[in-house]
């Protein structure tokens, strides 16, 4: 019996199926990582609580609810930096999902923008070149006409010395 490596085919995600979750706005940004991340807020939360007790604590000159104040404040930033380091470790897969998403979106609408452009340039070619051919028509017709003119002319002009030399 061999045991191989662990499977390398990733995990599906919950996220497969849901456009929303690839192409948010800010807001909707703010409250998914709210929802990821519930217990960041709150640490900072505390934080702001035992700096604002603190700074009462010191006006009020209670140098030991100064001190209990800043040692709240420092345990409650180190609950805030675990958190925020558990919930990236969590999520980190998801992160970089997202990324690739993102840097995909973004070469094909570089692609679209290129063919769109290219597109336009064939179209202008196009243009331009019936614009050429309808020019070289007209020079041509002019030309044609102009040599039926002169050749009109030479005629008229024989005609013309035959009748006064023959009379």
């Amino acid at each position: 019996m061999s045991f191989g490596g662990p499977n390398s085919t990733p995990l599906p995600s919950s996220f497969d199926e849901n456009a929303d979750f690839y192409n948010e706005n800010t807001i909707d940004k703010i409250w998914r990582r709210f929802r990821e991340e519930p217990l960041v807020p709150l640490g900072c939360g505390l934080t702001v609580w035992a700096i604002v007790g603190a700074t009462r604590s010191m006006r009020k000159g209670d140098h030991k609810m100064t001190n209990l104040y800043f040692r709240r404040r420092l345990y409650a930033q180190g609950f805030t930096i675990a958190v925020l380091v558990a919930g990236n470790m969590y999520w980190q897969k998801d992160r970089l999902k997202r990324k690739e998403y993102e840097k995909k979106v973004a070469e094909k609408d570089r692609m679209d923008k290129r063919d769109r452009w290219l597109r336009e340039l064939e179209m202008r070619d196009e243009e331009d070149k019936a614009w050429k051919e309808r020019m070289a028509k007209k020079a041509r017709g002019a030309a044609d006409e102009a040599v039926g003119v002169t050749q009109m002319v030479k005629e008229k002009t024989k005609e013309l010395k035959d009748q006064t030399v023959g009379k």
